[in-house]
């Protein structure tokens, strides 16, 4: 699959993307489903086509800091309270490269209200 611009991204599908890391905020703790503590943090991520908030689970948080660049690989767009967000998912990759990404935070996608239903 060839890379993806952030503003090509889309609800519940895969997503190849090359990003740069805007902001990393607070790690937070959120109970599943299965009742389980885990803890995620929200990273804003941007290419020149917009941005859009990246939910990265337990230690993922501590592998990205600021102004860095990062390929994202078979990653996963969800969607969380009618907001779409990037995810690593069961088989996505991230690894730090080296990469002129100039980032455009006007069009943050997690902004849009997009439908949450699920399929049966």
């Amino acid at each position: 699959m060839e890379n993806l611009k952030v503003k090509e991204l889309a609800p519940r599908r895969r997503a190849d993307v090359t990003v740069k890391v805007i902001n990393v905020g607070q790690p937070r703790t959120v109970v599943g489903m299965d009742g389980n503590s885990r803890q995620v943090t929200d990273v804003l991520v941007a290419d020149e086509t917009g941005s859009i908030l990246m939910s990265l689970w337990g230690n993922d948080a501590s592998k990205v800091s600021v102004g860095k660049v990062i390929s994202i690989t078979n990653g996963y767009v969800s969607v969380v309270r009618g907001s779409m967000r990037l995810t690593l998912g069961r088989e996505g990759q991230m690894r730090e490269i080296q990469a002129d990404v100039k980032p455009n935070t006007e069009n943050n996608l997690s902004d849009l209200k997009v439908e949450s239903r699920r399929f049966r």
